[in-house]
């Protein structure tokens, strides 16, 4: 009867200290650490868990943190291009290679959104070619000007200007 109860007390005790692994008891500011609502996430592993976030706040629901006239006329814009990735929930846009109307050279544009601001602080576009030379600065501004343009458009044809 005794070494069944020192047997449980040992799996208990192995359960328990496994549950609080990898906390952290420093009490100093650690750079690696981003600041939630309610809780710490290291930047090193977002997706650890531990039991304890069970009874924590739901957290599954996502944020988009995109400016959607941004986002809907960063498609517009390159509609011409073969759309290989999208991800809403970072802002990034991939294409595949493809010519723009009255154009003989292939482009493919990598696009990210990086905030929630309709300004040209919050995109960021990168051109490649097939033949790997390089893209001018100015055809690229010319593409993000032409998104940011159009953005603008659509936001005043939403009336919230």
């Amino acid at each position: 009867m005794r070494l069944p109860t020192f047997l449980g007390l040992i799996i208990l005790t192995a359960t328990l200290s496994a549950c609080g692994q990898n906390r952290s008891t420093s009490t100093t500011s650690n750079p690696n650490l981003v600041r939630g609502n309610t809780e710490e996430r290291e930047l090193s592993d977002p997706n650890r868990s531990t039991i304890w976030d069970v009874f924590g706040p739901n957290s599954s629901e996502q944020v988009t943190q995109v400016n959607r006239y941004l986002w809907s006329a960063s498609l517009d814009v390159l509609n011409f291009l073969p759309i290989q990735e999208v991800d809403p929930f970072t802002g990034v846009i991939i294409t595949g290679y493809g010519t723009p109307p009255g154009g003989g050279r292939s482009y493919r544009a990598t696009v990210h959104i990086s905030d929630p601001a309709l300004e040209a602080r919050s995109l960021s576009v990168a051109l490649q070619t097939s033949g790997g030379s390089p893209v001018s600065a100015a055809t690229t501004r010319a593409v993000e000007d032409a998104i940011l343009s159009r953005a603008r458009q659509l936001r005043i044809a939403d009336n919230k200007f």
